[in-house]
């Protein structure tokens, strides 16, 4: 008797990346977010790109990649809105919302995300969680804030610090910074995103809780699991 090789997270990602097709419809631009999973998306969604008309992208990189295959990519304010926006996160709960930024761009992600009725996540499930907290926070900030916003975060219990790229602070896409906070346990994310983005310097939380996911399609041994927030 054979036993079956439990399928690796890479493997788990390309099943869910390919799950997320039936999402598209087609004749539509869809939204396409950033990151290793949504890479396998953005690889799957090449074989139907006769079927849509483009996309709106969330970060350089998808956009290089979207273009590389073929599919036309618009700006942002070229479309008033979009019927899904498809995109990883780092962690979900149980009510949909997440941590995401884990790829510097959730900025340009939470704007994409605003402009789609429907946000389908695609994870492996080990990004799965009870309560968001345990991987750090992404934020990205204006720079001459960054020490002031860290300092606030540490009132709270956590340690924010700056991500680095080669030694020096990473930028992002719209030219700022970003912390990454750990020791956060985030039980409210709805009232712990709007507090954060009221601080002055903050450009965005990585919290998603206010755009968060509609359907989550989760890889799992056992294969691709639908996890439906929409009730």
């Amino acid at each position: 008797m054979t036993t079956m090789n439990p399928l690796t997270q890479d493997e788990l990602k390309t099943l869910v990346g390919q799950a997320a097709l039936q999402y598209v419809v087609p004749g539509e631009i869809v939204g396409v977010g950033t990151g290793s999973t949504v890479n396998k998306f953005i690889d799957a969604l090449a074989g139907m790109k006769d079927q849509i008309k483009g996309a709106v992208s969330s970060s350089v990189a998808s956009t290089e990649r979207l273009k590389a295959l073929g599919i036309a990519v618009f700006d942002a304010n070229e479309v008033a809105a979009l019927s899904v926006y498809i995109d990883g996160a780092d962690e979900i709960d149980g009510q949909g919302h997440m941590v995401k930024g884990g790829g510097a761009a959730l900025t340009r992600e939470k704007i994409v995300a605003a402009l789609a009725a429907r946000f389908v996540c695609i994870a492996d499930e080990s990004k799965l969680v009870q309560a968001l907290g345990q991987f750090p926070l992404p934020v990205e900030v204006i720079p001459m804030a960054a020490n002031h916003i860290a300092r606030r975060f540490q009132a709270m219990g956590g340690q924010a610090s700056l991500r680095l790229k080669d030694g020096q602070p990473l930028v992002t896409d719209n030219g700022q910074h970003i912390l990454d906070v750990k020791g956060l346990s985030i039980t409210d994310p709805l009232a712990f995103e709007s507090q954060i983005n009221q601080w002055p310097g903050v450009v965005t939380v990585g919290v998603f809780a206010h755009q968060k996911a509609t359907v989550c399609l989760l890889g799992t041994a056992q294969g691709v699991k639908t996890l439906d927030y929409s009730r």
